[in-house]
């Protein structure tokens, strides 16, 4: 990182910032070409899931090449200055790295599932088994993460 003083190091404050994202942008690469879309996570022990439709896009690209990027950020805030280029905007994010698979075992899909609500709701969850077969659920082991912060 360019800025070390902008570095976020800490691990809770990593963990804190990825748990009051509400969504996340996964990013992918097509022949070099890449993707980006915003999508709904959960997060447990360096892991994320997200779910798809078994079709479309993502998932045709997911199946060519696995490795992903993953950014997240909250705490947005424009600072306003007397001139244009000494403006600025109060952020924290994170980055992360890695490989994702898919998870096709039912019990894991269905824990995956539980973790990605549990972002969102709180309670128990059930699942009706036509959209357990409708869905793809995405593992993303994170490999590589980093934080940075700015104006806090």
């Amino acid at each position: 990182m360019r800025r070390n003083d902008k570095e976020i190091t800490d691990t809770e404050v990593i963990d804190d910032i990825v748990n009051r994202s509400a969504v996340c942008r996964l990013a992918l690469s097509e022949t070099n070409r890449p993707y980006i879309v915003p999508v709904c996570f959960g997060y447990r022990n360096r892991t994320l899931y997200v779910h798809s439709a078994r079709e479309g896009k993502k998932i045709d690209i997911l199946r060519k090449n696995n490795n992903v990027c993953v950014e997240f950020d909250v705490d947005h805030e424009l600072v306003k200055a007397d001139r244009a280029c000494t403006w600025g905007m109060k952020y924290r994010s994170i980055i992360c790295s890695g490989t994702a698979s898919f998870v096709d075992d039912d019990r894991e899909k269905r824990e995956a599932l539980d973790i990605i609500m549990a972002h969102y709701a709180t309670g128990s969850f059930e699942y009706i088994d036509k959209k357990l077969t409708d869905t793809i659920v995405i593992k993303i082991e994170i490999e590589s993460i980093t934080g940075k912060q700015s104006g806090y």
